[in-house]
């Protein structure tokens, strides 16, 4: 009898040069997860009882301020650039004075939040140390329009603070209603799977089989079973191109929207008399470098636009319809264009903060809005019934609580363009000062 042995080769050909367990999945998750970070906050909880507000209320300036207890919450989220940018939800880190993320090889690093959108629910942290940092592994992104019903997806994350974590499914469905300015993120604005979402996942990749990130993981639906959602790529460039801008988070006067989810970054909106605008930048530009150095990716941009914090202008290089064209732009504050001068110009009014102390003095319940000081005479303001002592809420029903704020929304709106404005109505009944809710609308000059 002759006894015959078939080795693992000549069952199933190609085994002895590749192991078939090492399939699409297994290499999506290699090739992604040490790009996804474990986040832990810590948030401060003042403790509030009679006696503690006792002393806060009459040994304020002396007393060392309210007890405070400690909460901590565990999220997700995931490296997008070398140089320690993360990703995660906003909710994950609102409210946390301290945040701490956890790479996959167990490294601890300190991060800041850079900003955040409620209103999308996408925020920005950066990994900070005292010691020079090394680069970071980022995921890729998909196309913003690569998306297949059905296809097979990975949510990765931290669930439940167990550590990293992969699930997987398919795409269910994808976001089912056109994107809505200014309105908050919801299930119609979702993607949907029936990869496993759950508490702790929040922030962390929904990925496709090639290893790119197609979705921000959000949140799961408490109702139903395998219904989990994540944040469209789409909407995260949205938010991304939004957060880190030199509007935002310096202050400076670009006055140019880069589209970001794009190589070569391009051009979208230039704001009239703006600094790009003055610069010759056209929509549909397409961005090679910045200063002789290339920047593909928008953190890049807007490190190297905003390096000398407006002291010296940038140099762009640019493609416009084929031909390489060499710009100068030179940023500028804000507060040097966005101003007072600017509202009353457009509308008649003088307008001015307010400070915690006015809001106590005139007995309001914020120091939301702002003032109006004083009206000049056959002004549109003064004619539309706007009076000194109004408080302005809203312009166009977007908040207006600064003056930099006030004059961008007018300056985006056209001469003779009508602009509605929410006030809050002083008014003398007897002995008594009354408030009261109005609006009004007018043409601007």
């Amino acid at each position: 009898m002759v006894l015959l042995f078939l080795t693992g080769a000549e069952i199933y050909p190609g085994l002895a040069d590749e192991n078939i367990r090492r399939d699409a999945t297994v290499k999506a998750v290699e090739k992604v997860m040490p790009s996804v970070v474990n986040i832990r906050t810590e948030i401060l909880l003042e403790r509030r009882d009679f006696y503690y507000d006792l002393l806060w209320e009459y040994f304020g300036p002396y007393y060392r301020g309210r007890p405070a207890e400690s909460t901590y919450s565990l999220g997700s989220g995931v490296i997008i650039h070398k140089s320690g940018y993360i990703l995660t939800n906003a909710h994950v880190i609102n409210r946390a004075s301290r945040v701490e993320v956890i790479l996959h090889d167990g490294t601890r690093y300190d991060a800041d939040p850079v900003a955040g959108m409620l209103s999308s629910d996408v925020a920005l942290l950066r990994i900070q140390d005292e010691k020079p940092l090394p680069p970071f592994q980022s995921i890729d992104f998909a196309s913003e329009d690569d998306l297949m019903l059905g296809e097979t997806v990975l949510a990765l994350g931290n669930p439940f603070g167990l550590g990293s974590s992969v699930s997987r499914g398919i795409l269910s469905s994808k976001n089912r209603r056109p994107p809505m300015e200014d309105k908050p993120l919801d299930i119609e604005d979702w993607l949907q799977t029936d990869a496993a979402i759950n508490p702790g996942n929040s922030g962390g990749p929904l990925i496709n089989l090639v290893g790119e990130m197609i979705g921000l993981n959000v949140a799961v639906f408490k109702e139903g079973q395998g219904i989990g959602f994540a944040i469209p790529i789409k909407r995260v460039n949205d938010a991304i191109t939004a957060i880190m801008t030199p509007e935002v988070l310096h202050g400076l006067w670009f006055g140019a929207k880069v589209e970001g989810g794009k190589v070569p970054l391009v051009i979208g909106q230039v704001a009239e008399s703006s600094p790009a605008a003055s610069a010759g930048l056209l929509r549909g530009d397409m961005i090679l470098r910045l200063n002789g150095a290339r920047a593909d990716h928008i953190i890049d941009f807007h490190e190297r636009l905003t390096e000398s914090e407006g002291e010296a202008p940038v140099e762009l290089d640019v493609e416009r319809n084929g031909d390489l064209i060499r710009l100068q732009v030179q940023l500028q504050p804000e507060s040097e264009f966005f101003n007072a001068q600017l509202i009353a110009e457009r509308t008649g009014l003088t307008v001015q903060g307010i400070t915690p102390q006015l809001a106590r003095h005139l007995n309001l319940e914020s120091s939301e809005g702002m003032i109006v000081a004083d009206v000049e005479e056959g002004s549109p303001a003064e004619k539309a019934g706007v009076r000194t002592g109004f408080i302005i809420l809203k312009v166009n029903q977007r908040g207006a609580n600064d003056l930099v704020t006030l004059a961008k929304q007018l300056h985006a709106l056209k001469s003779g363009e009508m602009v509605r404005i929410d006030l809050v109505v002083q008014r003398q009944l007897g002995r008594f000062l009354t408030l009261n809710h109005a609006s009004t609308s007018f043409k601007l000059r």
